[in-house]
């Protein structure tokens, strides 16, 4: 798939990235920080021209567990929900329990979405890090990079599709999870934002702004992040293999050896929460 510039997402990882994130940087460091009230939404995939939010599954249920992310938009019927629901557990060979459960959990996360529909939130041109730490299949993708928050055109997807491009990572299903992943953190700066301007009204009328930082501290102060004023916001050279990212190819081996350490963690936190609930 052919690359393109990505208004909303600045890199960190090549010499041009880099001059484009000290463009970015200068310009936002000598912007005015206003403060607008818009209504609540997320990023629009570019190409569809649609707003799709993260979906999480995590279910175990009669000895299978099926744990799986992907996006979804809102706007479909809600009866594609449950077709996707018997789809999954036929192709999965998952027992018949788990069409009511997936159904049901991706129900309840679309009904958490639109409940903060037609609900204001404030925005502020904020550069904000976003973090990757994830395995797909034998694939490990690691990075750091700067995301404007205030751009509700940046295309996650796209932007998933050119870093797979650029680290020639081969495995298909990387770039997908690489946007969920993105979305994941939109979706929770976005609603921090709503409770943001919730707190405002209640307690602090007759103050003109707030503070984004004020929801989990998030927003990026991008002179301190990149250096002193009297750098010119611009990272100093020792420092710029620190956001670089990184992808690691595991073998079977090691694939099967994490499987297991997550696992026994995962036993043992079942075994802590059985044992405090007997009390």
């Amino acid at each position: 798939m052919k690359s393109s510039s990505l208004a909303g997402a600045i890199g960190t990882g090549s010499a041009s990235s880099r001059e484009r994130e000290r463009e970015r940087a200068s310009a936002s460091a000598s912007a005015s920080a206003s403060v607008s009230s818009i209504k609540f939404r997320m990023p629009t995939k570019e190409k569809e021209k649609e707003s799709l939010i993260p979906i999480h599954l995590d279910l175990d249920l009669d000895a299978h567990r099926y744990k799986d992310a992907f996006t979804w938009n809102p706007h479909d019927p809600d009866s594609l929900v449950l077709t996707f629901a018997k789809r999954t557990v036929k192709d999965l060979k998952l027992p018949p329990t788990f069409v009511s459960h997936i159904s049901q959990s991706i129900q309840h996360q679309l009904a958490e979405f639109r409940s903060f529909g037609g609900q204001d939130m404030f925005i502020h041109e904020k550069i904000v890090p976003l973090k990757l730490d994830l395995r797909v299949n034998n694939t490990v993708v690691r990075d750091t990079f700067l995301w404007d928050i205030s751009n509700f055109e940046s295309d996650p997807e796209e932007f998933a599709v050119t870093l797979c491009n650029d680290l020639d990572v081969a495995d298909p299903e990387v770039a997908p999870a690489i946007a969920v992943a993105i979305r994941e953190q939109l979706y929770e700066i976005a609603t921090q934002s709503v409770s943001a301007v919730k707190e405002a009204k209640l307690g602090k009328k007759g103050r003109r702004g707030y503070e984004l930082s004020k929801g989990g501290n998030n927003a990026l102060d991008v002179s301190r992040y990149f250096g002193s004023k009297g750098s010119g916001v611009i990272r100093k050279r020792k420092d710029w293999y620190m956001n670089g990212p990184t992808v690691d190819v595991l073998t079977n081996e090691e694939v099967g050896t994490l499987e297991e350490l997550n696992s026994r963690f995962r036993r043992k936190l079942d075994e802590k929460e059985d044992s405090f609930l007997q009390g």
